[in-house]
C-alpha cells in the first residue's frame, strides 16, 4: 500500500512539476517574444526603405506588423502549454456567431483602415475635420486614428467612423481662399467703404492675385448695418497669416477714417 501511495504521489508531483515548467517556459517566451516584437517593429520603423514610405502606409505597416507577430507569440505559447490546435480550432469554430459579433466593430475599424490605406482622405501632418473633431492627424492603425486638437489634447477615432463620416481635409491644396465679412453704419458711403477694404488688402503681406483678384464687395445688411465680404487667396501655410493681419488692418483702417458702427456690430465672422 505504502509502494502504490509513494508511486501514485511521485506521479502527481511529476505532473505539477510538467505543468509548472511549462507555464514558467510559456511566461519567459511571452517576455522575452514582447521585447523582440517591440525591437522588430521599432527597427522596420526606422529603416530606410520603410522611411521613404509615405508616413500613413508606414504607421499603419507597423500596426499591422505587431499585431501579425503578437499572434504568432500567442500560437506559440498554446502550443508550449500543449494545448492542441485542432481543440482550439474546434473551439473558435463552434464559438464563430459569438466571436464573430462581439468582433464586429473591431472588423468594421479594420475594413475602415485598409479604406483609408487606399483611398486616402488624409495623411499623417494633415489637419482635418470630421467624425465630429478637428486637428493633425498623428497617427493611422489598423483600428483607429490618433488626432490632435489645437490645445493638443489626443483623440483617438475609430476608423470605421472615419471611413463613414464626411472628411473636410484643410491640408491638401496649395491655395486656400479667405473669407470674412466687416459690418459699418448704413449711412457710411459703400464706394468708400470698399476702398478702405481695398487699401487694407494691398497692405496685407502673403495675398495673392491667383487664381482670382482680391475681392470685396457689399453683399447686404439691415435697417442699421451694411455687411461687406472680403475674399482674398493665399498659401495654405499663410492663412491665419492672411486671416489675422487683414481683420487687424481693415479694423484700424476703419477706425482711422472715421468709419462709424452700426448699433449692434460685428466686427467680423469668419464664412
Amino acid at each position: 500500500m505504502d509502494i502504490v501511495t509513494g508511486i501514485f504521489g511521485m506521479g502527481i508531483l511529476g505532473l505539477l512539476g510538467g505543468v509548472i515548467g511549462k507555464l514558467i517556459f510559456a511566461l519567459i517566451v511571452w517576455l522575452v517574444g514582447r521585447a523582440l516584437i517591440r525591437m522588430a517593429v521599432k527597427l522596420v520603423s526606422e529603416n530606410k526603405a520603410i522611411d521613404r514610405m509615405d508616413a500613413t502606409v508606414r504607421s499603419f505597416a507597423c500596426s499591422f506588423l505587431r499585431i501579425a507577430l503578437y499572434v504568432i507569440l500567442i500560437i506559440s505559447i498554446i502550443g508550449i502549454l500543449g494545448v492542441p490546435m485542432a481543440s482550439v480550432v474546434a473551439v473558435l469554430a463552434s464559438a464563430g456567431v459569438t466571436v464573430g459579433l462581439a468582433m464586429q466593430g473591431a472588423l468594421s475599424n479594420l475594413a475602415g483602415g485598409i479604406m483609408l490605406l487606399i483611398f486616402k482622405p488624409f495623411s499623417v501632418g494633415d489637419y482635418v475635420d470630421a467624425a465630429g473633431v478637428s486637428g493633425t492627424v498623428r497617427e493611422v492603425t489598423l483600428f483607429y486614428t490618433v488626432i490632435m486638437s489645437v490645445d493638443n489634447k489626443r483623440i483617438t477615432v475609430p476608423n470605421g467612423s472615419l471611413m463613414n463620416a464626411n472628411v473636410v481635409n484643410y491640408s491638401t491644396e496649395e491655395l486656400r481662399r479667405v473669407d470674412l465679412q466687416f459690418s459699418c453704419a448704413k449711412s457710411e458711403n459703400p464706394a468708400h467703404i470698399q476702398s478702405i477694404l481695398k487699401e487694407a488688402i494691398a497692405a496685407t503681406a502673403k495675398v495673392l492675385d491667383a487664381p482670382s483678384a482680391p475681392f470685396a464687395r457689399l453683399e447686404g445688411g439691415t435697417d442699421s448695418a451694411m455687411r461687406f465680404v472680403v475674399r482674398v487667396w493665399c498659401r495654405n501655410e499663410d492663412y491665419w497669416d492672411v486671416y489675422f493681419d487683414l481683420t487687424q488692418k481693415v479694423t484700424e483702417s476703419f477706425a482711422a477714417q472715421g468709419v462709424q458702427a452700426p448699433a449692434s456690430r460685428i466686427l467680423t465672422e469668419a464664412k
